[in-house]
């Protein structure tokens, strides 16, 4: 008998499969069916739930988080009071007040209580990390406080749970709520957080021993060195959290309108597109149906303003090198519904923040927000739209295509009151080998987090920058105000080498740090469609995406989500020269990879899929013919073909 066989019937002993009459439809993922009118939990479903939930609780017991156990069912009490008392955790039970409403939401303020003989003190002194419920049927106001104050919940749910409960718990670990399994799932608990502790307590020994030393050599500044980068790594770190666990705006049309009113788009045009041959901005390329990403925001932004009634505003934000030639571009939207402004960052502002940089880094400012940031505060931009009633803005690079302005995501912001947001998405190397990053939310550190993506960035990263953000005007106006946002605290966090993965300014957004309530949201990877080459050209322009309403959608005969890996030679790498060797962009729906070097020509209607390498021997000349299909090959010369 395997081990996972063993697991199993330990499951099945504690009745952790039998559910309820009714199985609500989101739950049907974790039935294997029904017997005698009752569903049937599939255990296996349940053994994954329970291994990722414990797997949560042992990460966030080894940064020593503070977790709160929920239980209303007498009984369980035994077992959960044996529980926390063995692992020192705090236990609601001990205070019979806690059931009361606001028992989260209010805990920054406690109620005080006072009867004839003591007071009582009501509440937490703090929020906790994790909230770990027991009967979730029983307790659903702690999960709706929880999930308002974005704290993670890990509860048992059963086959009749309601959506809206469902959706807001983190860790579901579907089951019956017997007693023997809450005394399983106790066990685990139990033994997880021992087994962190024991670690924690050998690290602290050899930290202990280590300061002992350093202290009897008189090295007292390396011990201030080792203090300070616990401090700033306790600080660089954000929490991550899955587009798809985000609730669903209002079906209200009016109440949608009232929220997108409050929301401006600023994009950047400061890239240019020189590296690919092209004299203007980035943002002035044909990357689709003769569309430019200045031509897909601003019909993106037209349509959340047609649909909803609304007045979503775009702002453009150019440079010296980029002003002129997007003002010719914007003669084509004289009559264009969108209420568009141009606005030229100031040459002090853009010469001062880039001081120091090579000639390379001044053609990409858009990389640096700190510079719109004190832009819309110099030209006066920021009070002006505070006055209109704005509240929020969604800060789009040049470089992404792909950026969107959601209203979902727009929505979760202002009902939590979240400051500073950015969008990430999963390192393509990562997205299978752990598809818990892309499901769960979870704290990670800045670090994990890159601005620049390499073919080597899945060994050091999990996500991806996509450099759209969502940031609260209010805020923006505090930190400048209180003179706590400008340049110079930027350029000092990126005084680095370019290979030390721990500069801010290579992991993620250097301005994450000055705001308070800052989450990443972790959406698909083709949110993040750059244009940094002809090889990202060849991939937007083929019928792998198509643009609805300037949303560029992935093509849904494609199985795998993820982007092919597209390499094109030097003899495209310009413009001009990638258009004239094309007749036709081929079709890659299928394709997964693509490799061209050499003086190699493509005809019209061909087909690319699998694995594709056609490398011309130097002096050839390689013509693929018209509505040729090549799949899994590799070509060097006409015989090939």
């Amino acid at each position: 008998m395997t081990l996972h066989s063993i697991i199993i019937q330990k499951l099945l002993s504690t009745n952790a499969h039998l559910g309820r009459r009714v199985a609500a439809h989101h739950f049907k993922q974790y039935t294997y069916g029904f017997r005698n009118a009752m569903a049937i939990i599939d255990s296996d479903k349940t053994l994954i739930c329970l291994r990722n939930a414990c797997h949560f609780i042992s990460l966030l017991a080894r940064q020593r988080a503070a977790f709160m156990f929920v239980n209303t069912n007498p009984l369980f009490d035994e077992i959960v009071l044996q529980m926390t008392q063995k692992i020192g955790c705090y236990n609601p039970n001990m205070n019979a007040l806690w059931r009361m409403g606001g028992f989260l939401t209010n805990s920054s303020s406690p109620k005080k209580f006072r009867s004839r003989n003591k007071k009582i003190r009501f509440g937490p002194t703090k929020l906790p990390d994790c909230v770990v419920v027991f009967d979730t049927e029983r307790k659903s106001s702690v999960i709706v406080e929880a999930a308002k104050l974005q704290v993670p919940i890990v509860a048992l749910v059963d086959s009749s749970m309601p959506l809206d409960v469902y959706s807001k718990i983190t860790y579901p670990v579907p089951g019956n709520d017997s007693v023997q399994f809450v005394y399983l799932l106790c066990n685990m608990i139990t033994k997880t957080f021992l087994v962190e502790q024991k670690k924690l307590g050998l690290l602290k020994d050899d930290e202990d021993q280590r300061e002992r030393i350093d202290s009897k050599k008189g090295n007292g500044e390396k011990v201030g060195l080792i203090e300070a980068k616990r401090e700033i790594d306790s600080k660089d770190e954000i929490l991550v959290v899955p587009y798809e666990s985000l609730a669903s705006i209002s079906e209200d049309i009016a109440e949608t309108k009232m929220l997108l009113d409050k929301l401006v788009v600023v994009k950047f045009n400061g890239a240019l597109g020189t590296n690919m041959g092209f004299s203007g901005p980035k943002s002035a390329i044909e990357v689709k149906n003769n569309l430019t990403p200045l031509d897909l925001m601003v019909d993106q932004v037209e349509s959340l303003n047609s649909k909803y009634g609304c007045n979503v505003p775009l702002l453009l934000m150019d440079t010296a090198e980029t002003h002129d030639h997007v003002q010719k571009v914007l003669e084509k939207y004289s009559n264009s519904k969108v209420d568009i402004h141009s606005l030229s960052l100031s040459q002090q502002t853009h010469e001062k923040s880039f001081e120091g940089h090579s000639r390379k880094d001044k053609l990409y400012p858009s990389s640096d927000h700190s510079v719109v940031f004190l832009s819309l505060m110099k030209s006066g931009t920021l009070d002006l739209l505070l006055v209109q009633g704005k509240e929020y803005a969604l800060v789009v690079d040049s470089d992404n295509v792909a950026a969107v302005a959601d209203p979902k995501i727009f929505n979760h912001l202002i009902q939590n009151q979240i400051e500073y947001c950015m969008e990430v998405a999963p390192v393509p190397s990562i997205d299978l080998r752990n598809s818990l990053i892309n499901l769960r939310p979870g704290k990670f550190q800045l670090v994990d987090i890159t601005q620049n993506p390499t073919k080597q960035s899945g060994g050091k990263f999990k996500f991806i920058n996509t450099r759209s953000m969502w940031v609260n005007l209010r805020a923006i106006k505090r930190l400048i105000d209180t003179d706590e946002l400008k340049i110079e605290n930027f350029s000092s966090l990126k005084e680095v080498n370019d290979d030390q993965i721990i500069s801010r300014g290579t992991a993620a957004d250097s301005a994450i740090q000055f705001f308070d309530h800052t989450i990443g949201i972790n959406v698909a990877q083709s949110h993040y469609l750059p244009v940094n080459s002809t090889s990202d050209l060849l991939l937007l322009q083929s019928d792998l995406y198509t643009a609805d309403e300037g949303i560029l959608v992935q093509n849904p005969a494609r199985d795998n989500p993820a982007n092919p890996s597209i390499e094109l030679g030097p003899e495209f790498e310009k413009v001009n020269d990638f258009q004239s060797r094309f007749k036709s962009i081929p079709s890659i729906i299928n394709l997964d990879s693509l490799k061209v070097e050499g003086d190699v020509w493509f005809g019209a209607g061909i087909t690319l899929k699998g694995k594709v390498s056609i490398v011309a021997k130097p002096g050839m000349k390689l013509e693929i013919p018209d509505g040729i299909v090549l799949e899994n090959k590799e070509i060097k010369d006409v015989a090939d073909i």
